[in-house]
């Protein structure tokens, strides 16, 4: 029981996303003070991607390209897959989940791969790690495009989703340029990165609580929870298991059918089955400047959370396995 309760723990920083919550939800931010922290957190999301590309060694990069079925499965799964299976649940709009939440659940589907946990649970099972930071990276690059467009195909302005074009030119300006001046910038910080690695990683996180303060905020103040009713919440949790729980199954046997060796395997089906909150948070940000934030990105914060349980418990069995 003990060692059970270890592993569906919540880990330090779920705690934190809801003690986040929990403080939007009763001392939101208002009038000027609300603009100033919306100028605060763009300013660290800029940040935020501009380490993110300082991070990301060129080598990896080279050593990883060349294993482009690999590539275009794990994107496949991401992009493709996911949007699919986050259709399957129109059904529930308007009955178990409210609007808003459903545009989160296919926002959720249309995410891109998380980078540093994808990798931590290849690496953990014993898996192809070079190709899952090309890979996951990769998927992180790509979603500055894709994300919008896929959004915009499944649920068209609905949320008050912006138009794609300017949403992918706000996206680009405030994640990938940071990201790229920052990978450019490499060969003179890399090792202040590195010596700095603990640091930074509190800096991700303190991000993401930031963006969730103030799009929960935001979103209590436009009535989030008078307006959504708790059995929407939980269908929401429900939904987020039911992903998953369908998703890895199918990524796994689909890279058994395509002939993939085991540490292959592992990488697909490690970075295929995630999304990223890092990435997430700040993107609904631009994307849903105006509309139903905090709902809007609830799923993909639940979702977060169970992906790592269920990640971790799948990992060490791998690693069992090896």
């Amino acid at each position: 029981m003990t060692r059970w309760w270890s592993r569906l723990r919540p880990d330090n920083f779920t705690l934190a996303l809801l003690g986040t919550v929990l403080l939007a939800s009763f001392l939101p931010m208002h009038g000027a003070a609300a603009l100033v922290l919306d100028d605060v957190t763009d300013v660290a999301i800029a940040a935020l991607f501009f380490l993110h590309g300082a991070r990301l060694p060129r080598e990896s990069i080279v050593a990883g390209l060349l294993h482009w079925r690999l590539h275009l499965t794990i994107l496949a799964c991401t992009f493709v897959l996911f949007p699919l299976l986050g259709m399957g649940f129109k059904p529930l709009e308007g009955w178990l989940l409210t609007p808003e939440l459903f545009i989160g659940v296919l926002f959720l589907c249309a995410l891109p791969s998380t980078v540093q946990s994808s990798i931590a649970f290849t690496s953990l099972a014993r898996g192809n790690v070079p190709a899952a930071v090309v890979s996951a990276s990769l998927s992180s690059i790509l979603g500055v495009f894709l994300t919008p467009l896929l959004l915009a195909l499944l649920a068209g302005t609905a949320g008050g989703m912006h138009n794609p074009g300017e949403a992918i030119l706000g996206i680009m300006l405030q994640l990938l340029v940071p990201f790229v001046v920052g990978h450019l910038l490499r060969p003179w910080i890399a090792r202040w990165v590195e010596r700095q690695r603990a640091l930074l990683r509190y800096t991700d996180q303190g991000t993401i609580l930031l963006v969730v303060y103030s799009a929960f905020g935001e979103a209590v103040n436009e009535g989030l929870w008078s307006k959504t009713p708790i059995l929407s919440l939980l269908a929401v949790a429900v939904v987020a298991a039911v992903l998953l729980g369908v998703a890895m199954p199918l990524i796994n046997l689909l890279a058994r059918k395509l002939g993939f060796n085991r540490e292959d395997r592992i990488t697909i089906l490690f970075c295929g089955s995630k999304k990223s909150l890092a990435t997430g948070v700040p993107m609904a940000k631009i994307l849903f400047a105006g509309g139903s934030l905090g709902a809007i990105v609830l799923p993909i914060m639940i979702y977060h959370q169970i992906q790592l349980i269920v990640c971790a418990v799948v990992a060490q069995r791998y690693a069992r396995r090896a």
